[in-house]
This record gives structure tokens, sequence and C-alpha cells, in this order.
């Protein structure tokens, strides 16, 4: 099964270019699931789907046409399905608080709940093979990369608190809960906690296989959208995944000449140019702005096919070589770059605020830093063989 996740900067279009290649990939011929990680669903409205067809309140896949469904995770329904003895635990602590019912139940809603969720669902999906394709539309980047870090989170607290925690409380349960204000939590508690782990068991290996999982970013031709996307970049490849593809949305068309808009194509062309420069080897699409709303699955399938003109099947595996790495070796720091294409020649480095740029010959590549790493300047750098490995120091 491939996944695709689509992420971006609130309002830059990724819900429309996510449905738009589900629409494309049913039209393919593969059976595509394509569900919403967003709280705040528009999934539904993109295929602009009335009540009378669309029962989101399930959190059910619906089939809209041949070969694809549509999923919008609830999180109520998903709290009485899976997460009932940690939700009603909680609840319980709020009310003891003096909340009242409605606030506790509304509280005890964590962030990361509807992500681990979905996560649950793709895991499902992907054990029981029931989908070719699923295509995540993914929050803005923040809680993206919430998303796709929740799974290393819970492995290493499974690993090291779990089993502690859990023989800690059975042994002060029965005397603590004489003495404290509130119970301490029951073995049923704990018990919930690790079926939800085995239903999540083995997402992050998955996630991180570029050979199964592509990120894809969907930006806009403007400088604060590009910042955003820059940042999104470096943190996806930091937690291991692979970004295949940069998407240009809403670009002017040539056939705008009013002088009104004068200003904003120039804006617009220095932008691509700058992302293009940005993000090689990446391939950037672009994606025109439509005289009329994207709305519905006929106006979906045009965005597709727009999208789609090269013939290139969305499913395809592209890429599965990380654009760079960041590891520590040592206490030392290093970016791991690479860079097949490269002649041996002289290596030049330089810190350009958060971004590290290589040039070797003619080829130039601009890396963005964590911010572990953003105030260390580079101080070496040698080839091994196609990788390029650049040492960072502290610039004191």
């Amino acid at each position: 099964m491939r996944i695709l996740l689509y992420s971006g900067k609130g309002g830059v279009g990724k819900t429309s270019v996510a449905a738009a290649t589900g629409v494309h990939l049913a039209h393919l011929g593969h059976k595509t699931l394509v569900m919403s990680v967003d709280p705040a669903h528009s999934l539904a409205d993109s295929f602009d789907l009335g009540e009378q067809l669309f029962h989101g309140a399930t959190g059910d896949p619906v089939n809209v046409t041949d070969n694809l469904w549509i999923q919008e995770v609830n999180i109520q329904r998903e709290i009485k399905r899976h997460w009932e003895q940690i939700s009603a635990y909680v609840t319980s602590l709020l009310r003891t608080s003096g909340l009242g019912d409605v606030e506790a139940d509304e509280m005890a809603i964590f962030p990361g709940m509807e992500e681990l969720s979905a996560l649950m669902y793709v895991n499902q999906y992907r054990r029981s093979s029931e989908f070719d394709v699923v295509v995540l539309d993914c929050a803005p980047t923040a809680e993206s990369l919430r998303f796709v870090s929740l799974p290393t989170t819970l492995d290493w607290y499974m690993k090291h608190v779990f089993s502690f925690e859990r023989k800690l409380f059975k042994a002060i349960r029965p005397l603590a809960n004489r003495v404290a204000p509130v119970e301490l939590p029951s073995d049923s508690y704990f018990q919930n906690i690790r079926d939800l782990f085995g239903k999540v068991e083995g997402i992050d290996s998955v996630l991180e296989d570029a050979n199964t999982t592509s990120v894809r970013l969907v930006t806009n031709a403007e400088k604060m959208v590009l910042r955003e996307t820059q940042r999104a970049f470096v943190y996806f490849s930091l937690h291991g995944l692979t970004v295949d593809r940069i998407v240009i949305n809403r670009l002017f068309p040539g056939e705008i000449h009013d002088s009104f808009f004068e200003g904003w194509r120039e804006l617009q062309s220095k932008v691509v140019t700058e992302i293009e420069s940005y993000f090689a080897p990446v391939p950037v699409s672009r994606i025109p702005l439509f005289r009329r709303e994207v709305l519905g699955i006929e106006r979906l399938r045009e965005l597709g096919r727009v999208l789609y003109a090269d013939g290139q099947d969305p499913a395809a595996v592209t890429r599965t070589e990380r654009p760079y790495s960041f590891v520590r070796v040592d206490g030392r720091y290093q970016v791991r770059l690479s860079m097949p294409f490269a002649q041996k020649g002289e290596i030049g480095l330089f810190k350009k605020d958060d971004e590290l740029v290589v040039e070797i010959g003619t080829l130039r590549r601009h890396i963005g830093l964590p911010t572990s790493m953003s105030a260390l300047i580079p101080a070496s750098a040698r080839m091994d063989g196609t990788m390029l490995i650049i040492e960072m120091r502290s610039n004191t």
C-alpha cells in the first residue's frame, strides 16, 4: 500500500490538491482512500457533498465514485472506540476539579488524539491491504509534524516508562486511594494504553520507508508561505520522511495582463525561482489559479489533469533517497547530503541565516537547519562515495 501525505501552511489549497490526487488515482484504477487528518475537516466540502450524501459523524470511509472513498476521522466516535478507559479517567479528574460534565468531556480530548486515531486507521488499512493508496490530507504544518512524530514518542514511552509506571501504580494504588483526593488510574487504564500501542505499532517504520510513504508539500508563491514550507521540509527530513514533490498552487496564469496584477506576477516569478533553487533536486509542480473555485468531483478531476499533465502516476515511487539528514557522532553534529551527480572539486560552504548553503562546481544546495543546529557553523566537509559529510561546530 502506498501512503501519500499532503501538508502545508493553512489556506494554501492542500485539501484540494489531496482530493484531486485521489480522484486521479481512482481514475487510473487504484483503489484509493483520501483521509482527512485535520481536526478542522474540509475534505467533504471539497467534494461538495451534502449532508444527505456524506454522514461525516460516522467517521467511516464513504464511497464517492468508482475506486474512491473519503474519510474524516471523528474524534468523539474514536474516543468511544479506542480511548474509553483513558477518557473516562481524565474526565473524572476534571470533574473532581470542579468542571461541569460537558466542560470535562471537552477538556478530556487531548492534542494528538485525532492524529493518533488516524494512524490507527492507516495501520489497519496497511495490514488488511484494503486500499492500494491512502492519501492523507494533513493539518497545517505544525500539527503535521506532531502527526509523524507521535509513533516515535509513543514507542519510547512504552519501552522506557510504561511498564515501570504500571507496576508502581499497582503497588501503591490500595494505599494511595485511601488518602488521595482522587483515585489513581485502574489497571484497565493501562491496558487501554497497551491496546492503543498495539494498533499503531510499526507505523513509524512504514512512514520512514520511502518505498511506501512520500510527503508532498503544497505551497503558494509568497515569501511568508515559502518560509513555512522550508521549515516543514527540514523537519520532515529530520523525522526520516522523504519529500518527493513540491506543489506550487494558485499561480497567476499567463493570460492575465491587467496592470493591477503586475506586482504580484513579478513576486510570484521570484519566489518560484527561489523554490526551485532551494528544493532542488526535488521536482516542483505548478498549478495555475483557476477561474472558479475548485469544488466538486468534476472540478477536482480537472485539477488532477493539470497537476498530472505529464502522465505520471501519483502513486509511483520517484524518490527514495533523503536529500539530507542530520546526525550526531561522538558529540559532533554532522549534515549528510546525498550528491550523486557532483563532480569532485572545491567545496564551498557558507551560512545564510538558518540555512547552510553548499556549492560543488555548478551545483548548489540550500539546507535549512533544525533549531538545535541553527547556531552552528560549517567547519569542514568531505565526500564519502556519493555522500557529502559536513562537520558543524560552535561559533564560539
